[in-house]
């Protein structure tokens, strides 16, 4: 099968397209026929060496929708099933940027009824991260919440997501992104980040910048585990590590069927053109995700 890994750590042009053995799923795991694979800055980082595993081969890809194709014993997923999944790791040979995938059955999800597998690709890894975050925050109904980076992935799942448990959200992006924000649920938007809120969740990676806007006896949280600012004030600081949940994926899928989270599709590649995705990432300014299809 194919599937693009890196070799080398660099730009864009070090991701290869290899002819890679086709890997067997052992007991509770499942192999998935890739339909579609979400390309997330966490590839980039990857790529580039952020995470170490020089001198190894490295598979790219955390997102998968797709078609189960083979089980290991133990599993309650059959071949046909049309499926979602987070296949977590940093450094491992193989990812989701391939034909073939192969993840624990607890990873996996029914994919979403109501939209394409290359929109359902983008959910995993984005939405998971956004609801664990926002889980870590203990936020109840009524209270006060800024969201920076908005408009990105991450943050626009967190804003629909804390709308619908009835925060009052305020989204923190770009001038030119208001009006987005404000449709996936943002009742307050601000480009500046000025105000104090009872927790933020630092989608846009702003740090101490972000801290400050909470107030005294808040809450942080931000999206790189263990680079949250120390506390300050009495904030409770912390960050999500986004785990593979398939129990909680399927809620989320549940929500992208009622029409409370919304999937954005900004380019597909094709897996061969895998390189080009990456250029294209690296160029920024991408408003939804970056899919490659086999």
């Amino acid at each position: 099968m194919r599937a693009a890994v890196v070799r080398a750590f660099g730009g864009p042009e070090v991701v290869e397209v290899v002819e890679a053995e086709l890997p067997e799923p052992a007991a509770r795991q499942v192999r998935i026929k890739v339909a579609a694979a979400a390309l997330n800055p966490v590839d980039a980082g990857v790529r580039s060496g952020v995470f170490g595993g020089a001198g190894k081969q490295i598979g790219l890809g955390w997102d998968v929708a797709g078609t189960v194709d083979a089980t290991g014993v133990a599993t309650a997923w059959n071949v046909g099933d049309e499926v979602v999944a987070l296949d977590y790791g940093m450094v491992k040979p193989l990812g989701t940027h391939a034909e073939y995938v192969v993840v624990d059955t607890d990873a996996v999800a029914k994919a979403p009824a109501s939209v394409d597998a290359v929109a359902a690709a983008t959910l995993p890894l984005n939405a998971l991260t956004a609801v664990q975050a926002l889980d870590l925050l203990e936020l109840t109904p009524g209270q006060t919440l800024l969201v920076t980076g908005a408009a990105g992935a991450v943050g626009g799942f967190a804003v629909q997501l804390a709308a619908h448990r009835g925060i009052a959200v305020t989204g923190l992006a770009r001038e030119t992104d208001e009006q987005l924000v404000r449709s996936l649920g943002a009742a307050g938007f601000t480009a500046t980040g000025e105000g104090s809120y009872d927790a933020v969740l630092d989608a846009a990676v702003l740090g101490e910048a972000a801290l400050a806007r909470v107030r005294d006896g808040g809450g942080y949280a931000g999206v790189i585990p263990q680079a949250q600012p120390a506390s300050v004030r009495g904030v409770r600081t912390t960050a999500v590590e986004v785990s593979a949940d398939g129990a909680r994926l399927a809620e989320l899928v549940r929500l992208v069927d009622e029409g409370v989270l919304t999937l954005r599709v900004a380019e597909t590649f094709a897996l061969d053109d895998a390189a080009k995705a990456h250029a294209r990432l690296t160029e920024g300014g991408v408003r939804g995700r970056l899919v490659l299809v086999p």
